[in-house]
């Protein structure tokens, strides 16, 4: 079965994923480290929106068509000063989290010559829960699932701690992040499926997840941040793809109320899962990330978390409906940078800011957004 719309917006749909606190998240990194729980490293599984490069590190200057653009300017302009293959102006949340504890940036597993046993990130651009290499719905030319970026951290195994016994003691002093799942439900939404006809995914997707989880366990993962699914409903991407002439489609913030509740279902049936597992294993510490409340409650009232702007676009196609145009992406011919990419919650129309990651993390840090958080 064939994709039911042009590529280029297949393509931008699948690269997704995917505030004020008392202290703001510039100075948890400027610290260098926190108090609470020291990590060894920090290991990392998802998608675009915590991707460091390992789309970009096969010795090419950058894949072709739209993924291509994360590798040009005006992307990692607010931090690096150049494009990192990193789907921001600047950092992503795990950039945040290592900053956080002392810790150098987490690199892309598929990089060379790294050293990893201070951490590794096997998020991939396209990165899915589910298989997808013999479907037809398989959208790139890499495997991004959960399954292969597990077998991916499991080869790295012996260059970070060597023998089992030594990684076992060595995995339980480091923090795993899992953040994934956005994209499965996007290639069934893409390809035709109803809200409703995808929400009856949500058992299989949400059940995989937790073998994954279960399985980082048996390697000796102890101390486990699994995130929620954003209100995807609420960028410009899905409200650009997905538009409706039907006003009882929004709700009263503009944002897909249908896609929404979709995400939502999804996040409650793997919040109640998580709990199941943490009394499974009571030895863990399984932290339920919830950047979808985050990302709402900024929504609602965007100017109350330091925001001009929670709907619109920084970087697109300026006059575009939410500065966002599938033919004039950010890093496309014609595309422009606002003024201040800090007082966007979205960089693209897909991912957050720099800034909007480093309020995301420091939520995870800190709380309220993440149970418990994961300093406490």
């Amino acid at each position: 079965m064939s994709i039911g719309i042009t590529g280029v917006a297949a393509a931008a749909l699948f690269s997704c994923c995917c505030l004020m606190v008392a202290l703001p998240a510039s100075a948890a990194a400027a610290r260098g480290a926190v108090s609470g729980p020291r990590y060894n490293a920090v290991f990392n599984f998802g998608d675009s929106a915590s991707d460091t490069g390992n789309t970009c590190t096969d010795g090419r200057p950058g894949p072709a068509g739209v993924v291509g653009i994360f590798t040009r300017l005006p992307y990692g302009v607010t931090y690096f000063g150049k494009p990192t293959c990193r789907c921001s102006d600047g950092r992503v949340d795990i950039d945040f989290l290592a900053q956080a504890f002392g810790l150098p940036f987490v690199p892309p597993s598929k990089a060379h010559r790294e050293d990893f046993k201070q951490g590794a990130n096997m998020a991939i651009i396209g990165g899915t829960v589910l298989d997808y290499t013999n479907s037809s719905l398989k959208f790139s030319a890499y495997d991004g699932s959960m399954n292969t970026q597990i077998d991916n951290f499991q080869q790295l195994l012996p260059s970070i701690c060597g023998a089992q016994q030594n990684c076992e003691e060595y995995l339980a002093k480091s923090l795993f992040v899992f953040q994934m799942g956005e994209n499965d439900y996007s290639i069934q939404l893409v390809n035709g499926s109803t809200v409703d006809e995808a929400s009856k995914n949500i058992p299989r997707i949400v059940n995989t997840i937790i073998y994954g989880v279960e399985e980082l366990i048996k390697l000796g993962a102890v101390d486990i941040v699994v995130s929620n699914i954003a209100p995807m409903g609420c960028f410009p991407l899905y409200l650009n793809m997905f538009e409706s002439s039907n006003k009882s489609d929004y709700d009263k913030y503009g944002c897909l109320r249908n896609h929404n509740a979709l995400f939502n279902r999804h996040n409650s049936f793997l919040r109640s899962s998580l709990s199941k597992l943490q009394m499974k294993h009571p030895h863990t510490r399984i932290m339920y990330a919830d950047p979808a409340s985050h990302i709402y409650q900024i929504v609602q009232d965007p100017r109350k978390f330091g925001f001009e702007t929670a709907l619109m676009s920084c970087c697109g196609k300026s006059g575009a409906p939410y500065r966002f145009d599938l033919f004039t992406m950010c890093g496309m011919d014609g595309s422009s940078v606002c003024h201040d990419p800090g007082s966007h919650l979205l960089w693209d129309g897909m991912h957050l800011s720099d800034t909007a990651n480093g309020r995301i993390a420091e939520g995870w840090l800190s709380g309220p957004y993440c149970h418990p958080p994961i300093l406490q």
